[in-house]
């Protein structure tokens, strides 16, 4: 077999597995934390919320990446978490966020793991 074949064969054989791996769907893992993250828009910007154990991170709509840490409430069934600068309030899908001094509603629905290119 010259070299070029076998090459052909390689970059075959690649593909494949590569296109065999992207129509498998989510790992568990992607999938887990596809359930703990929400889909947010803020004021006509779009930011991701990962809740995880006394937590939320955020991803900004800059690509900048927030951790705000969770604090006690007094009425039940409400979450709130702030670093200091920023503070995001609400329970289920309903979150109002506040950063410098102002204070925006945010329209939230479950994050979905963007389907796979064909």
């Amino acid at each position: 077999m010259t070299k070029r074949w076998r090459s052909l064969g390689i970059a075959a054989c690649a593909g494949a597995a590569l296109a065999a791996c992207q129509s498998q769907g989510p790992t568990k893992e992607e999938a887990q934390i596809a359930s703990e993250t929400i889909d947010c828009d803020h004021g006509g910007l779009r930011l991701l919320i990962r809740f995880t154990e006394g937590e939320a991170r955020i991803l900004m709509p800059d690509g900048n990446r927030v951790i705000l840490y969770q604090v006690p409430v007094t009425t039940s069934a409400a979450v709130r978490y702030t670093n200091g600068l920023i503070e995001l309030r609400g329970r289920g899908l309903d979150f109002d966020m506040q950063q410098d001094r102002q204070t925006v509603h945010m329209i939230c629905k479950p994050y979905e793991i963007p389907k796979p290119k064909e």
